[in-house]
């Protein structure tokens, strides 16, 4: 398998302007401000492979959208080497323009007072296809996003949930080989979120697409991505699967039962998160402690008419990566 983006060493720094507070320091500043340099990316080295999906994560500040504008040409680095489909980002970023595509949640690639139909045509003579291969991709773009009854209603008229299918479709009508998306399900109920991830899911199983994907909800990270990196104050702090994020970084696993009478657990490695008078919900540390022996206590005291077994959710793994490394939000 091919390396769809190669990263080594990339590092940006800005200079900011520094604020103090009070007026007579605000007003110093005027004529003679002081600057503070910011290290946004701090000697960053990765690969992604061609059809990975990928959650690239991190809290606010942390160097996520720099990274990704480093990647697709729009800042210059100050130090590294970016690869991205074998091209140099800075040096041919209009044929990099032609394979990348990009999902942007404030920001949208169609005309607000025009229907996606219109919008469509124009990306495709923007991309050099001619008209009967643009609409070719125009009908099964909207097959598969399932947008063929919103194709001739004007943008604004349409609820988040549309839009954002309608977004995806747009930047896929070039056949791009990767696609960033940035919160592609902010905003949205929980019904339409799965949606939007069975599209994601579609799209890179059927046309290869790698996915580069940023979100702040783990829902998205834990059920659309295999591997995921974690990038805190600039740096890379985690780098591995999806699955050892979730079962091996938090060693833990939350067990709720229903008992025929009371109980109780007074164990080593065991947490009460939640008690009433036949039922209890207790966190088990897998370092300290085993579900099996935790189920036997709790048999010897009554029978159990239900039990759930669950590993750690996703959002406390993800505030445990950021805690151990300090979150910069």
């Amino acid at each position: 398998m091919n390396a769809a983006v190669v990263v080594e060493n990339l590092s940006k720094t800005f200079r900011v302007r520094a604020k103090k507070p009070g007026l007579r320091e605000s007003l110093r500043s005027l004529f003679k401000p002081e600057y503070r340099t910011i290290d946004a990316v701090r000697d960053v080295s990765f690969e992604i492979e061609e059809g990975e999906v990928i959650a690239f994560i991190g809290p606010n500040g942390a160097g996520k959208s720099t990274t990704i504008k480093l990647i697709t040409g729009i800042l210059y680095p100050d130090a590294g080497a970016i690869s991205v489909l074998g091209m140099d980002p800075h040096k041919s970023r209009r044929d990099l323009a032609y394979s990348i595509g990009t999902v942007f949640g404030q920001k949208s690639q169609l005309w607000f007072h025009l229907p996606p139909a219109d919008s469509f045509h124009l990306l495709g003579t923007i991309y050099d296809l001619n008209p009967n291969e643009t609409r070719e991709r125009i009908r099964f773009l909207s097959e598969v996003f399932e947008i063929t009854d919103l194709m001739d209603q004007p943008v604004r008229k349409m609820s988040l949930g549309q839009r954002i299918r309608c977004e995806m479709a747009a930047s896929m009508i070039h056949r791009p080989r990767i696609l960033f998306l940035d919160e592609p399900s902010i905003g949205l109920d929980v019904v339409v979120k799965q949606r939007i991830r069975d599209l994601i899911g579609r799209i890179n199983e059927e046309e290869g697409v790698t996915i580069f994907l940023t979100s702040h909800d783990a829902g998205d990270i834990e059920k659309i991505c295999r591997r995921a990196m974690v990038i805190n104050h600039g740096q890379i702090v985690w780098d591995g699967s999806v699955k050892e994020m979730k079962y091996s970084l938090l060693n833990k696993r939350v067990v709720e039962v229903k008992m025929d009478g009371p109980a109780e657990i007074s164990m080593k490695g065991v947490t009460i998160l939640k008690k009433k008078a036949y039922s209890l919900k207790i966190e088990v540390d897998l370092g300290v402690a085993s579900t099996a022996k935790v189920i036997a206590s709790l048999m010897k005291q009554s029978s159990i008419q239900d039990i759930t077994i669950s590993s750690t959710p996703m959002e406390e793994v993800i505030t445990h990566i950021y805690e151990q490394t300090g979150s910069a939000s």
